[in-house]
């Protein structure tokens, strides 16, 4: 059995027209059919452009956002059928990184607090000394000094802001991690870092990822799988080298082509 098991997801969103009589115009078909596997201690890169329903459906797989049919199986649990208490409970199991740490952090609680709150999911009791320890222990793992503990989120880089992203992510002690272009606003070499924290992470903590970007060549870095995502739907799917070496869909091969290449001049 699969670690995680998507089954023909559907998220779709009705368009309403009119003032006075509201009436459904239209159907936007966010996530159209969508069915993976993904294996426990695995980086699973979700590509596509964008509108093509990666978000969607990172939201859907956190039921943030209900589907509209189809089943979300975590661990042989199908948590499309749970109720909303139970399914905060579960979240504790799967955590998001997004794109924008800035938008996503609280800029009026410091890293302490930020990191405590989201500790205390899994450790109510968890007070004094046995917290601090904790804190600083996550700060470590995320390569960050305890000297920034008391700092606001505007008191950094978008690197380190990114850091304490994951170290909050990693708090509750989460089994899977969904990463939503987690390094797409940042620059090239602390790109380079986050990939590389990422993988030790998976590597030391034994985490599963979705890891969502835009980005093929470093979807191909990190991924062992690659799933590719064309209007709703997913067109394409294989290690990550075979995806790259011997695409099979056009769309692949569009995307491919689209990336950069350094000419060398004569």
């Amino acid at each position: 059995m699969a670690f995680l098991e998507l089954q023909d997801i559907k998220t779709h969103f009705p368009v309403r027209k009119g003032i006075v009589i509201r009436r459904i115009a239209d159907t936007v078909k966010a996530v159209n059919g969508v069915t993976l596997n993904i294996n426990n201690g695995e980086i699973l890169g979700l590509v596509g452009e964008s509108g093509c329903g990666k978000s969607t459906l990172s939201r859907t797989i956190m039921q943030l956002i209900p589907a509209t049919s189809g089943s979300v199986v975590l661990e042989g649990q199908n948590l499309s059928t749970l109720a909303q208490s139970e399914v905060r409970k579960r979240r504790l199991d799967f955590q998001m990184i997004f794109q924008d740490p800035y938008a996503s952090l609280n800029p009026r609680m410091t890293v302490y607090s930020t990191l405590a709150e989201a500790i205390r999911q899994r450790h109510p009791s968890l007070r004094g000394a046995a917290m601090d320890e904790k804190i600083i222990q996550l700060m470590e793992t995320v390569g960050l000094d305890q000297r920034f503990l008391k700092k606001y989120p505007h008191e950094f880089s978008g690197g380190q802001r990114q850091r304490i992203a994951i170290a909050r992510a990693l708090a509750p002690e989460p089994k899977l991690i969904i990463a939503d272009e987690p390094v797409s606003a940042l620059d090239v070499s602390i790109q380079s870092q986050i990939l590389n924290l990422l993988l030790d992470l998976r590597k030391n903590l034994g985490l599963t990822m979705i890891f969502i970007s835009h980005d093929l060549s470093v979807v191909r870095y990190i991924a062992d799988n690659i799933a590719v995502m064309y209007k709703g739907q997913i067109v394409e799917y294989g290690e990550a080298e075979e995806v790259f070496n011997h695409p099979q869909h056009e769309y692949t091969k569009k995307l491919l082509h689209a990336i950069p290449r350094i000419q060398q001049s004569a």
